[in-house]
């Protein structure tokens, strides 16, 4: 970890949301797939439409509604993280822009991903979903036929893992022992539904996310016994 130059690093995040607004708006066909795919999880008296807002966390029935990345660089002496959100109600779209950022990006050198729990959820939700949007995949996401070492992803809940593949610990309580500025200061993952179909404030998730994205540089810094960034050298792009 400490091989890695950080300014080759993209720290990101993303957010996700069910593919619809409610069960109902579902089709017959995937309506029935997700009476299926819930029925592993449900408890008794649970009906399908009852847990559809867990839809979100599975990239067959959900949706990217913001992804929000980071890099670190240098100036004056001192680092700086400058952010920037693709954020809105066309996947599509934001997920090009990803993607065009992601291959401009790479061709400058070898590069790294980094997120929290990314190589579980993030970068595979990120690759299905420019899979189903027809969009290629960067070569920095696309892990076909590649070997462990060739796999440019670092995870931040792996590397406080240690091998301990039984073990889960939260961005946020990480946040919190580590002394870093918890990124739950408005809302958390379990509030991004509502706010984008009953609030329709993608921006204010948008904002969350930043805050996420920021909360695992700081941890991947803390990681190697290296100071905070600085809050006046953070560079948001959404206010």
């Amino acid at each position: 970890m400490n091989e890695i130059p950080i300014s080759s690093i993209i720290f990101f995040d993303i957010e996700t949301v069910p593919g619809t607004p409610n069960f109902e708006d579902l089709s017959e066909r995937m309506q029935a797939h997700w009476d299926r795919k819930s029925g592993y999880f449900r408890k008794e008296g649970e009906t399908a439409e009852d847990v559809y807002q867990r839809a979100g966390i599975y990239a067959e029935f959900g949706k990217i509604v913001c992804i929000s990345a980071g890099h670190v660089s240098m100036k004056g002496g001192e680092r700086t993280f400058r952010l920037k959100s693709y954020y809105g109600t066309d996947e599509a779209s934001l997920l090009r822009d990803f993607a065009d950022m992601l291959n401009k990006f790479s061709d400058t050198g070898e590069k790294f991903l980094c997120g929290h729990n990314s190589s579980e959820f993030d970068v595979p939700y990120v690759a299905r979903r420019m899979l189903v949007n027809g969009i290629p995949l960067p070569d920095i996401i696309n892990i076909a036929g590649k070997k462990p070492w060739e796999i440019k992803h670092l995870d931040t809940m792996n590397l406080w893992k240690f091998g301990d593949y039984k073990h889960y610990t939260s961005l946020d309580l990480l946040t919190a022992i580590f002394e870093i500025p918890t990124p739950k200061d408005d809302i958390d993952g379990s509030q991004v539904a509502s706010v984008y179909y009953e609030e329709n404030d993608v921006t204010r998730i948008a904002k969350y996310c930043e805050k996420d994205v920021l909360a695992v540089v700081q941890l991947y810094l803390r990681m190697q016994n290296q100071a905070l960034i600085k809050e006046e050298n953070v560079e948001y792009s959404v206010e």
